[in-house]
């Protein structure tokens, strides 16, 4: 069977029903011979169809099966979905019209109308279908008209799809229509029985002189527009877009129609032409994209075998492959299909905006004085910057980077004109090589950086245009690139102008309460924001092509910054920046930064306390770009820490660490000097002092020795009462800003799996865990965790609940196990995360054990059963997920404390990657490393 195929350069038709000769000539990689011989198949189906639908709903069910079934067979073979629709439509208008004259006798005073989508004679193979029965006045007065309606809608919901239906005059159609919805559903009627003069009322009792003219649809249109697109975040580069609904998507062509057939009574895209809207590039642009979307809805209806208009993760790599995309070179076949698809829904976006602009000048009275000069070269009108005169692109290609620095200087500008914008696409190519050389230009483009404002606004439109991609081509290249897993929500260009945004948003003063030491940086401490703007620019610039991309893009970076005329030392930070963009965050995940050892070796590779600033700034505005969940109060507070211990460093010079008995020494008395101001008797301290290691010392900060120093005191007071019971403490913990549990509990070799299994039932997520235990075998454990939605546990209700849980599980007598384990989250199905294990030595004489596996429910307690079935000692581990991918570290030792033989490496990699990859497709299985 042959797999449908992505459009490529013909034109849909417009719907014409009974004229499939129109079609043919508007599709011209279809050959006569095949619309022949799709026509002769389908022929005889329909034939039978209108015999069907004679004999009742049950016979023309099933003959509506067959021929849609034909027809998705079509699809299979080849032919567009352009073609499928109306046929799909016509093929229900048989259906529906035979049942209309088995039950509605000749002449009745009622009208058969399709509506909406169905009335455009669009039909996707699970559409929504709606009719409406229109009625003179009076008519249903008549039971022998009200007992035939009852017969054919009865009739109506036998003949299977799930068609929508509604009885109405033409004065109740009116009436309804005051919605601007049912009015717009109303505009798209086409008569499939019964008396033409019915539909007619209702077309002039809804006519733009007696209801919605069309100023005010044009305003409500765009309003409704604007309201839609703000429901899925102001755009068309969501992980999972919705393809009808979203910007860009079917409903923003649709909406420009409908406009334009409210003031104009246009049918068609075409006419727009015509009217001097759109030019023949921008009517094939559109129809073009339209084709693909209708091809992509299409093949996704009979994925799904349902209506599905969201391109889910589930169907995203289905799709890609029933449309020939393979995975080859750096990128995946699903990448390559959304990358075509945020390309074209980003080309509708555009479409769409210039046409509403030309409407809104059409439509609705603006001041009409006369333009104002702004400079030699631009003016403003209505609101809009425009160019001068025509040709001046052609003669001043360096006009087009003017134009975006006069929108920054002129704030109070909505943005270019439609005819600017068009004028501007048009001379896209003149941004080649010579124009990237010449001083105007290179000028031009430094000088947006170093605007006062305006800079994330200027580049957003640049890229929207078509010009910084021309401008910077390695840009261009990942425009509409996505990275199919859940930690890239983004693009790679929309990743990145929200960095810029991002740290634009930090030089605003009035945004200082989000991010207080951000904003106090870069409004005092960077002289030159361009810098960091730069790095933001080209930080994922070489996505997508393998490789190093921090590496390639940083030699890129140095390129530009020498041809734009930085000095040595700009050019130097930009290209550093680029190139170690993600240090700071890998250190803060993924090493324990409480190691002096660490920091140090951390603020050696930084070098000075002015990189230190810039680096700090790009990583929180890069975190808070990636993925709107992934910036929280812990990630805020491992990054905070790192730089506060970095920056000490580096002020005074980066030197050798203390000895570890030194480091322990100061702790304690920094800790109990803290016990002494609580009225903690120096006693009590010893006494608990003398269970403890000096690496709990070193492990932990001065608060949270006396937090559990003066719990373990009291506890050891009432320890008779109670007998073995644990001693579970609760606090949201500062500066690290999650929530704090310490358990001290009698040591046993389940009690990991059991505490990660009911932190994990009771929906936490474990970020951080330190595993010890005192001279006497009672552990010393604690684990930071963070609710599902990042934020820390907040109410005393919630802290209970998970005090008497743990209670419950660490009790002496408590069993592991006897909960099913949670099912997989659907995002999370279709991704295959082969489990990977590595080991190396860590600095404290342990072994480092990295997991990267799927981030499932349950993952920690199955690595804790494998650690615990290969006799394995966990000291330490710092938990990291990117999106479905868990990516967990562990100082583990064996039981006698020394580092993880060869034997028992092997041992744990085989148990790791048997738990953790059960249920793994054939050929997904993990591997070791190390």
């Amino acid at each position: 069977m042959r797999r449908a195929a992505l459009p490529t350069r013909w034109s849909p038709p417009v719907p014409c029903l009974g004229d499939p000769a129109h079609l043919e000539q508007d599709l011209p990689g279809l050959s006569p011979q095949a619309w022949a011989a799709a026509g002769a198949r389908l022929a005889p189906l329909e034939a039978a169809l209108e015999g069907a639908a004679a004999s009742g709903a049950a016979a023309a069910r099933r003959a509506l099966a067959e021929a849609g079934a034909a027809l998705d067979a079509l699809f299979d073979e080849g032919l567009p979905a352009t073609v499928l629709l109306p046929r799909r439509a016509r093929l229900l208008d048989l259906a529906l019209r035979g049942l209309w004259d088995r039950h509605l006798p000749t002449g009745a005073p009622a009208a058969l109308v399709a509506v909406g989508g169905y009335g455009r004679g669009e039909l996707h193979p699970h559409s929504d279908v709606d009719v409406l029965v229109v009625v003179a006045e009076r008519a249903l007065e008549e039971k022998g008209l009200r007992e035939a309606l009852e017969a054919f809608l009865t009739g109506l919901f036998d003949l299977g799809p799930a068609i929508g239906h509604s009885v109405r005059t033409p004065a109740q159609c009116a009436e309804e229509a005051a919605d601007l919805t049912v009015a717009t559903n109303l505009m798209e009627a086409r008569l499939l029985a019964g008396p033409p003069g019915l539909l007619r009322a209702v077309q002039e009792a809804l006519s733009p002189g007696r209801l919605w003219p069309s100023p005010a649809f044009f305003e409500a249109k765009r309003r409704e527009q604007e309201a839609r697109h703000h429901r899925f975040h102001g755009t068309a580069y969501n992980l999972e877009p919705h393809l009808k609904e979203g910007p860009g998507g079917l409903r923003d062509l649709q909406t420009v129609a409908w406009v334009a057939h409210r003031h104009f009574g246009t049918a068609s895209l075409r006419e727009l032409v015509e009217h001097g809207f759109l030019t023949e590039a921008e009517h094939r642009a559109l129809v073009e994209a339209r084709a693909f979307l209708w091809q992509v809805r299409y093949a996704l209806h009979l994925l799904a075998g349902r209506r599905e208009d969201r391109l889910l993760f589930d169907h995203q790599r289905a799709l890609a492959e029933r449309f020939g995309y393979r995975d080859g070179g750096p990128n995946l076949a699903v990448e390559q299909f959304m990358k075509r698809y945020y390309r074209t829904v980003a080309e509708i976006g555009l479409l769409n905006e210039l046409l509403l602009q030309l409407f809104e000048q059409s439509l609705l009275p603006g001041d009409e004085a006369p333009p104002r000069p702004l400079g030699r070269r631009f003016q403003a009108r209505r609101g809009y910057l425009e160019a001068a005169r025509p040709g001046l692109f052609r003669r001043q290609p360096h006009a087009m980077l003017e134009a975006f620095l006069l929108l920054q200087q002129h704030p109070e500008l909505k943005g270019l004109s439609a005819a600017t914008v068009r004028q501007l696409r048009q001379h896209l190519h003149r941004i080649d090589e010579g124009f990237r050389r010449d001083l105007r230009a290179r000028s031009l483009f430094m000088e947006i950086l170093r605007q006062p404002r305006g800079v994330a606004r200027a580049l957003r439109l640049m890229t929207r245009y078509g010009v910084l991609g021309a401008y910077l081509p390695a840009l261009g290249q990942v425009q509409g690139l996505m990275q199919h897993d859940l930690f890239h929500v983004y693009t790679v260009d929309e990743h990145t102008l929200r960095v810029i945004r991002n740290l634009r948003r930090m030089a605003d003063p009035g945004r200082r309460e989000e991010l207080p030491l951000c904003a106090d940086l870069m409004q005092s401490r960077i002289p030159k924001p361009e810098l960091l703007y730069l790095a933001a620019l080209f930080h994922d610039i070489a996505k997508g092509r393998g490789g190093d991309h921090s590496e390639l893009g940083a030699a890129e970076a140095e390129t530009f910054c020498r041809l734009h005329g930085l000095s040595d030392y700009d050019t130097a930070l930009v290209s550093w920046l680029v190139r170690d963009h993600l240090l700071m965050s890998t250190t803060s995940q993924r090493r324990d930064i409480s190691d002096p050892a660490e920091v140090a070796a951390f603020a050696r590779r930084v070098g000075d306390p002015s990189r230190l600033d810039h680096l700090y700034l790009l990583t929180v505005a890069d975190i808070r770009a990636t993925n709107p969940t992934l910036w929280n109060s812990w990630r805020d507070a491992l990054l905070l820490e790192l730089y506060d211990a970095a920056m000490r460093l580096l002020r005074r010079g980066v030197e050798p660490p203390r000895d570890r008995a030194q480091r322990a020494a100061a702790r304690r008395r920094e800790a109990l000097a803290l016990l002494r101001a609580h009225g903690v008797a120096e006693t009590a301290v010893e006494a608990v002092w003398a269970r403890l290691e000096e690496d709990y010392f070193l492990r932990h900060s001065p608060d949270e020795i006396a937090w559990h120093t003066q719990a373990l005191a009291d506890w050891e007071c009432e320890r008779g009462e109670e007998g073995e019971a644990p001693l579970v403490l609760i606090r949201h913990r500062r500066p690290l800003r999650g929530t704090e549990i310490f358990v001290h509990t009698r040591a046993d070799a389940g009690l990991f799996a059991r505490t990660t299994r009911a932190l994990d039932r009771l929906g936490l997520d474990i970020v951080d865990a330190r595993i010890l235990s005192t001279r006497d075998g009672w552990t010393l454990d604690t684990y930071i965790v963070l609710e599902r939605d990042g934020e820390t546990v907040n109410s005393p209700h919630r802290a209970e609940e998970i005090y008497h849980r743990l209670r419950r599980v660490l009790a002496p007598a408590a069993e592991s196990g006897g909960e099913a384990p949670r099912p997989l989250p659907r995002r999370l199905r279709p991704f295959r995360i082969p489990t990977r294990v590595r080991f190396e030595e860590d600095r404290q004489g342990r072994t480092l054990l990295e997991v990267t596996a799927l981030d499932r429910p349950g993952l920690l307690s199955r690595i804790a059963e494998a650690l615990l079935a290969c006799g394995v000692r966990l000291h330490s581990a710092r938990v990291a997920t990117f999106g479905a991918r868990a990516e967990d570290l562990f100082h583990v030792t064996g039981p006698d404390g020394r580092p993880l033989d060869a034997g028992r490496r092997a041992c744990l990699r085989e148990a790791l990657i048997e738990r953790l990859d059960a249920g793994a497709a054939p050929g997904e299985g993990g591997r070791g490393d190390g």
